[in-house]
């Protein structure tokens, strides 16, 4: 038995959310719907520009072991945060939940904790404002083989690949896990993020990774084809694959093995984290040694839990959901 069931590297950021409307969203010049960088100074701005704040942990990678927590598993995260007022609330928010966190606040670091601000209007879209603190800077010194080494799954968030120290931090920790006898995989995360670094994501994900989660445009732009074609290759490099799709059926696949996983329409109250709690339910139908399709349906069904109210993490007992479904 491994300490860990599932060992999750990711950006370490507080989301701090808000309700609003299409108006608040022109005035302030945010794009709807979509993840956008900023820098600290608009950062500052948007926050007091904020009404009826939300806080809690946050990040992509964070919120999918949210959901394996809630499930049962034995979870730790590897990030950076600050030794500031948010780098605080973001380990004992973790400790909280039951997830470890073995990398305590830094002190002597530059940047503050990373955060992002998410406004959420009345269609349920999210549109994020991303201030890229210290969480962005992890580097191979934050990643430990005693924890890497000692996990059953691995999950990498490709937002964290950005920067060639969390390049090599990935490298280090799938390699550490393969060690270990345990299966690593990533989110691809975001297309234009996979159009910046193609060749790097490429060669992580023929080499290093036994599972990718992405959705239709990250993996057309992480082969530069068709979606057909790029899941045509990507199945020949990568050992399971699993591709979300707006409106549409999800697929899932395993060499010659292919499911194709229906998608129930439900109106959002917010879509901040659906695809952090598919993540979340589909990684642990392939823990449990699911198959294909339950894992896949697994995944629909913690998204759909989490749409269906306001923040990025679940309130329901997702396993007493699947039971009810049958799926266990």
């Amino acid at each position: 038995m491994k300490k860990y069931q599932v060992v999750g590297i990711g950006n370490a950021i507080v989301d701090v959310l808000s309700q609003t409307d299409d108006a608040f969203l022109d005035q302030m010049q945010i794009e709807k719907g979509i993840m956008q960088l900023i820098d600290r100074d608009r950062g500052e701005a948007l926050y007091a520009a904020m009404s009826e704040r939300t806080q809690a942990p946050g990040g992509s990678v964070g919120n999918t072991l949210a959901g394996l927590g809630n499930l049962g598993l034995k979870t730790a995260f590897i990030g950076r945060v600050k030794d500031d007022a948010l780098g605080r609330f973001f380990a004992a928010s973790l400790a909280a939940e039951g997830t470890d966190f073995p990398n305590a606040p830094v002190a002597d670091v530059e940047l503050p904790t990373s955060r992002s601000m998410i406004f959420v209007t009345p269609d349920g879209e999210r549109s994020m404002n991303t201030y890229l603190g210290a969480g962005a800077d992890l580097g191979t010194e934050d990643v430990s083989l005693d924890v890497v080494e000692n996990t059953e799954w691995l999950f990498l968030e490709g937002y964290l690949f950005d920067k060639d120290h969390g390049k090599t931090a990935f490298l280090k920790a799938a390699q550490g896990c393969h060690r270990g006898g345990g299966r690593a995989g990533i989110s691809l995360s975001d297309p234009f993020c996979v159009d910046r670094h193609r060749d790097s994501f490429r060669r992580l994900v023929r080499d290093e990774l036994d599972f990718v989660i992405g959705n239709e445009h990250e993996w057309a732009s992480l082969y530069q084809t068709d979606l057909e074609s790029a899941l045509a290759q990507a199945a020949l490099e990568c050992g399971t694959i699993a591709c979300t799709q707006s409106g549409r059926d999800v697929l899932v696949i395993r060499g010659n093995e292919r499911v194709s996983v229906p998608v129930k329409a439900v109106t959002p109250v917010d879509a901040t984290g659906a695809g952090d709690q598919f993540a979340a339910g589909f990684i642990y139908g392939l823990a449990q040694g699911l198959p294909l399709e339950v894992a896949g349906r697994m995944g629909c069904l913690a998204a759909s839990e989490v749409i269906g109210h306001f923040g990025a993490r679940p309130e329901s007992d997702i396993k007493a959901l699947f039971a009810n479904a049958g799926l266990i």
